[in-house]
Order: C-alpha cells, then sequence, then structure tokens
C-alpha cells in the first residue's frame, strides 16, 4: 500500500538537509508523524494546510515503515497510518509539488 505525507515547503528543505524530518509540531504534540492514505490526502489538505502555500506531497511505500507504523482512529473514525520514527528520505518513493488554487483550496 502507498501512504502520503503532506510538507512544508520548510518541512521538505528540512528533509533534504538533514536526511530526515522528525515531525511538525503537531507530530511533535501527539508523538507520531501523521499521514494519510491516498483518499484521506483532500481531506487532510482541507483540515490542515488551507491557504498554505509551497506544499510537497511525498509518497511512501508502506513495506519501508511498515514496522513503525499504526494504523488508528482519527478523523472520523477512520483510520489513520501514523509513523512512530522519523521519515527519512529513504522513505520517500516520490515526491511532488501540490498547486493551490487562488481560493486556497489544492488540487490533487
Amino acid at each position: 500500500m502507498t501512504i502520503y505525507r503532506i510538507l512544508t515547503a520548510d518541512d521538505h528543505a528540512t528533509l533534504h538537509r538533514d536526511g530526515s524530518f522528525g515531525g511538525s509540531p503537531l507530530d511533535l504534540k501527539d508523538g507520531y508523524i501523521h499521514m494519510s492514505t491516498e483518499d484521506q490526502v483532500a481531506g487532510t489538505l482541507a483540515a490542515h494546510f488551507r491557504g498554505v502555500e509551497g506544499l510537497m506531497l511525498l509518497t511512501i511505500d508502506e513495506a519501508r515503515v511498515a514496522p513503525d507504523v499504526k494504523w488508528e482512529a482519527s478523523r472520523g473514525g477512520a483510520l489513520f497510518p501514523h509513523l512512530y520514527r522519523a521519515l527519512t528520505l529513504e522513505d520517500v518513493v516520490a515526491e511532488r509539488a501540490i498547486e493551490m488554487r487562488t481560493d486556497g483550496t489544492h488540487i490533487l
């Protein structure tokens, strides 16, 4: 299965500079890195990133992170993948910029 992580431009730069990303302030507060399935990405963008420019969508092969991922209930009771360690460049199989419309919503 493929899972996804949305990163801000600053967090994306950190990942590439350091080779790993320890999490956003929300991730650090919750104790894990929030991720989404393909069906959950649009909702995550709408709930947490409306109006944020320069976002990157990272594609992660779950098999690479499986030992450290727990599927836990979150928004609306849906199961979300939560990564209980830093995300590394080696975990990422693809990445692409997410474009934003003038109304602050994003194009997938």
